[in-house]
């Protein structure tokens, strides 16, 4: 009887046991849950719902939607036409036998890019290459307008250009705050790529201050892994907001597409050169006519130096600003005004910053004394103002 007993009992906690396993597994909710917390312990708690007001930004599931309204009516595609060109053996029947009558007729040459809206009067910021040697100037808006564009004026040296449509009610872009751009913040990259369509990717700011790419002479780039392709040159960065913080420009590509290192000159470069053309026609940039050279510790070294930050002096041009001030091969030019400069690109910067015809204080070791040198800054010749290739 005994031996009965203990034979029902365990079928029915086996029975019981196979049930609990069941709805743990397949129902978990009808359980109880729940108990005293214990000291230390951390309770996970779900995220509060989304106020209304967030989800009409455009901040649900970490989108940007709010951004990409504000910013891309403001974005332009732009198609640049070059006049087809006769070819100088157009005549020659022994070229029409090997290359056929096509190839000696004019073809035309259609360049794409994008652009930016930056001003109700109808000024455009786009980069010079896109826009380079072209005859007829194509800008189509978001909301289907298209309409011819006439150069105001261009800057090869920061590949920066502005255009002017005739339009009314133009969409503007705001301006943001470039130096208050930190690496690891969001933004998005606004143009035409491949002619496909306006078209927002999205990606962080990678690096800050990129110099020395060989893209153009004056050089402080915004390193982003947004996607940036052909055709988004030109087009807008913008900030999580939805305002400008740059002039997209070039990619670092071994295949012709994206990938994942894009460059935008800042907006705030990009507003002096606007304000300089519209005003002025043009941009005038300081020069002291100097030949420098990055100092590096072995130099300082072999020059005995007590300085390693700085730039060194290997050449200084006859009768130019430099030497009617003073300056001398071989002295280190360590501040010019109140600007630090600790290489060849932060002291063409600090010289294009200043006005010509206006004096400056140069700090400079010479050997092992440091002395400070006065400049008449002069005007950056023409024959300079051209893009390294």
């Amino acid at each position: 009887m005994l031996r009965r007993t203990w034979l029902v009992f365990s079928q029915a906690v086996t029975v019981a046991l196979g049930g609990l396993f069941v709805v743990e597994t397949l129902k978990p909710d009808w359980l109880p849950r729940g108990g005293p917390v214990q000291p230390g312990a951390t309770i996970l708690q779900a995220p509060a719902p989304l106020s209304a007001a967030s989800a009409a930004a455009g901040l649900h599931a970490g989108g940007y939607s709010a951004a990409a309204r504000r910013a891309t009516p403001a974005v332009v595609s732009i198609v640049a036409t070059k006049m087809a060109r006769r070819s100088p053996h157009a005549d020659d029947p022994r070229f029409r036998f090997f290359f056929g009558d096509e190839a000696a007729r004019p073809q035309a040459q259609t360049g794409l890019g994008s652009g930016v809206i930056a001003s109700p009067e109808g000024y455009l910021l786009t980069n010079n290459h896109v826009i380079e040697g072209a005859d007829e100037i194509e800008v189509q808006l978001v909301d289907g307008r298209q309409v011819r564009a006439r150069v105001i004026g261009a800057d090869p040296e920061t590949d920066l250009a502005v255009l002017k449509i005739e339009l009314d009610k133009l969409p503007i872009i705001a301006f943001g705050d470039a130096p208050s751009l930190q690496v690891g913040d969001v933004v998005l990259a606004i143009g035409n790529p491949f002619n496909v369509g306006q078209t927002v990717t999205a990606g962080i700011v990678s690096a800050l201050g990129r110099n020395q790419l060989g893209l153009s002479t004056f050089e402080n780039f915004i390193q982003t892994d947004a996607a940036i392709n052909p055709g988004n040159s030109g087009g807008a960065l913008v900030d999580a907001a939805g305002n400008l913080v740059g002039i997209n420009t070039a990619i670092f590509s071994r295949s012709g597409g994206s990938m994942g290192i894009g460059f935008a000159i800042p907006v705030d470069i990009a507003r002096q050169v606007m304000e300089a053309i519209v005003s002025e026609g043009r941009v005038t940039r300081g020069w002291i006519g100097v030949e420098p050279r990055d100092l590096t510790p072995e130099i300082a070294r072999s020059l005995g130096l007590p300085v390693n930050n700085g730039v060194l002096i290997t050449g200084v041009l006859q009768d130019g600003p430099a030497s009617r001030g003073g300056l001398r091969p071989g002295d280190v030019v360590t501040r010019i005004g109140d600007t630090a400069v600790g290489n060849t690109t932060e002291l063409m910067s600090a010289v294009a910053a200043l006005r010509p015809r206006s004096e400056a204080l140069i700090a400079v070791q010479r050997g092992e004394r440091g002395l400070e040198v006065r400049l008449v800054i002069g005007e950056r010749p023409a024959a300079m103002r051209r893009v390294p290739r």
